[in-house]
């Protein structure tokens, strides 16, 4: 079922995005009126009505697309938690974050995305990155590449003797020994940068216009896509152990992904210096 979805059904998940962007988040950008914008856990984590609409209009067009599947949004887990498990249930599920990015889209910055993954059995299978602002649409599907705006995606490697540019969670994030990971990336040779859009930060790694993410959360809404765009540009994930992340959680943080295996390796282990 899910070989036939993803041989013939990626366009129509491109096709229901496009169709939310335009319904609920495009019209809105710039244009949100007072009381559109509710602050969640802190100044730096917001929802808008666009992010609500969107994913309940993704919720009832992906579920549609592909029947047994089941939608996981970062919207409904706000309102209940227990909606995360199903990630890890049998059935295919969808990943959806409506807008990622909420910070950006509020104070009217085009650098926001939408983001959604299908995941089975615990394995992101295919992902859709679009960015309704600056006209990008990313698609990856597992074992047959990536691509933008129908060019493919390869990461490549960091130019040598380079710096390597890493971006990074914001402070809000992390906790005191996260801190101390991310202050591994403070040697010569790495420029570390406070993270924008996690899903643009995947997108810019997959482009090669970035070198690696470093990013102490593990909330899969903001991952799911981004890593497979990534592994299927070429390029490689590690957790602070030297493990693959794994979507569902239980994942040794800080983690990176990176443009090429070298990259992640070395990431990885100045996130493991600097937490040592």
């Amino acid at each position: 079922m899910i070989e036939e979805f993803l041989a013939h059904g990626v366009r129509d998940v491109e096709e229901a995005l496009r169709k939310a962007a335009a319904a609920e988040v495009t019209p809105r950008f710039r244009q949100l009126a007072e009381g559109d914008v509710v602050e969640k856990s802190g100044p730096h984590d917001m929802v808008t009505v666009a992010d609500r609409r969107a994913e309940e209009q993704l919720t009832v067009d992906l579920a549609a697309l592909l029947p047994g599947s089941v939608v996981v949004g970062e919207e409904a887990v706000h309102a209940d938690p227990a909606t995360y498990e199903a990630i890890r249930g049998d059935a295919p599920v969808w990943i959806v974050d409506p807008v990622d990015g909420t910070r950006q889209f509020v104070n009217g910055d085009p650098g926001f995305c939408m983001l959604v993954a299908l995941a089975v059995n615990g394995e992101v299978q295919a992902s859709w990155t679009y960015a309704p602002m600056l006209d990008q649409f990313a698609v990856a599907v597992r074992g047959r590449g990536a691509w933008l705006n129908g060019q493919r995606l390869v990461a490549g490697s960091p130019e040598a003797g380079a710096d390597v540019e890493v971006a990074t969670s914001h402070p809000d994030y992390t906790t005191e020994e996260q801190k101390r990971a991310l202050l591994g990336l403070g040697v010569e040779g790495v420029k570390p940068r406070p993270c924008g859009s996690a899903g643009l930060e995947y997108l810019a790694i997959a482009k090669g216009e970035l070198d690696a993410i470093a990013f102490s959360w593990e909330l899969d809404w903001d991952h799911a896509a981004g890593l497979l765009l990534v592994a299927e540009a070429g390029g490689a994930d590690l957790t602070l152990t030297g493990e693959p992340f794994r979507i569902g959680g239980g994942n040794a943080l800080p983690f990176t992904a990176a443009r090429d295996a070298a990259t992640a390796r070395r990431v990885a282990g100045l996130l493991a210096a600097g937490a040592a």
